[in-house]
């Protein structure tokens, strides 16, 4: 069986040795919002491998010398970053899924300036041909 490393399984107490920290820091890490672990039904608090990792992480960017403010910022941003690395690979595997623009279609001006969406070996219609909506008259017609 595997076990998630986002799967809360870890008591506080546990979740605390496992970082090498006091369950008082845990606590404190929760109520400012740098960590948040997972609640049991009866609202205790459970911790993942993936918050035990983070867990460690606040704690040596705290032994470096970062505010407790700072550190909750990089980690705001190591998780924006890693949305938008999964957004990006999620959008690459939907193109790739996709048949390919140069094989499938051309795009050309319409008549009328606007794009228009040709199959391959299609051609647009010569101007003359297209529907003209407006003409100018010539002086004294």
């Amino acid at each position: 069986m595997d076990i998630s490393a986002d799967q809360p399984i870890f008591v506080i107490s546990v979740a605390a040795e496992l970082a090498d920290m006091h369950p008082q820091t845990l606590r404190q890490y929760d109520r400012l919002g740098i960590v948040k672990p997972s609640r049991a039904p009866g609202k205790s608090r459970r911790y993942s491998q993936r918050d035990v990792n983070m867990l460690r992480e606040v704690q040596r960017l705290s032994q470096e010398g970062v505010s407790l403010e700072g550190i909750k910022r990089i980690l705001e941003l190591e998780n924006q970053v890693a949305a938008l690395q999964s957004r990006i690979s999620d959008l690459t595997e939907e193109l790739g899924r996709r048949p390919r623009a140069v094989d499938s279609r051309i795009f050309a001006a319409g008549a009328a300036g606007d794009v228009v969406s040709l199959a391959r070996g299609q051609r647009p219609r010569p101007r003359s041909q297209a529907v003209m909506l407006w003409r100018p008259r010539a002086i004294g017609q």
